[in-house]
C-alpha cells in the first residue's frame, strides 16, 4: 500500500447547486446629500445576513438574503429594520463573487447593493468569507444614501 502525499481532490460540484450561508455586516459610513454619517459614533447598527444561493452554472447563480439589522444606541437595542436582498451571482473566479441585489427593506427604503465577496479561507465542512457591500438606497422621503459596509460569514 502506498502513502498518499497530497490531499485528496475534491468531488466534482454538480449543477444546479445550493448552499446557505450566514454573516455579520457592519455598516461602516454612510453618505446622503446632507452629511456623512459613521456606525459606533453616537449608535451601533449590526446586521445579521443568512441566504441560500443556487448556482445554476459554476458561473451564474441567483441568491436570496434576508438581513435582520439591530440597532443599539442610548443603553437600548432593537431590531430597527429587515432588509428582503434578492440578486443574482457572478464567479469572477480565484474565489471572488459579484452579487448584483435588489434591496427592499421594512423602513420604506430601496435600491440595489453590488457586493464583491471573497472566500479566504476553505474548510471540509464550511468555507470562511469577507464581502463588501455598497448599498445604494432611495425612497420614504429621504435623500439618495450609499454605504460602505464589511461583512464577515461562513458558507455551508
Amino acid at each position: 500500500m502506498v502513502a498518499q502525499t497530497e490531499p485528496p481532490l475534491p468531488p466534482t460540484s454538480t449543477y444546479p447547486r445550493m448552499v446557505g450561508y450566514l454573516g455579520i455586516l457592519h455598516p461602516l459610513v454612510t453618505v446622503d446629500g446632507q452629511r456623512a454619517e459613521t456606525n459606533f459614533a453616537g449608535y451601533y447598527v449590526v446586521g445579521f445576513p443568512i441566504g441560500l444561493n443556487l448556482w445554476k452554472t459554476k458561473q451564474i447563480g441567483f441568491s436570496m438574503e434576508v438581513v435582520p439589522l439591530i440597532r443599539a444606541e442610548n443603553g437600548s437595542s432593537r431590531v430597527s429594520n429587515v432588509l428582503f436582498h434578492p440578486g443574482l451571482l457572478v464567479n469572477l473566479g480565484h474565489d471572488i463573487t459579484f452579487a448584483g441585489r435588489l434591496a427592499f427593506e421594512t423602513s420604506g427604503r430601496y435600491g440595489i447593493t453590488p457586493v464583491l465577496n471573497k472566500i479566504v479561507r476553505r474548510g471540509q465542512i464550511v468555507n470562511y468569507f469577507i464581502a463588501m457591500p455598497l448599498p445604494v438606497r432611495f425612497g420614504n422621503n429621504r435623500p439618495l444614501s450609499a454605504t460602505i459596509g464589511l461583512q464577515a460569514g461562513v458558507v455551508f
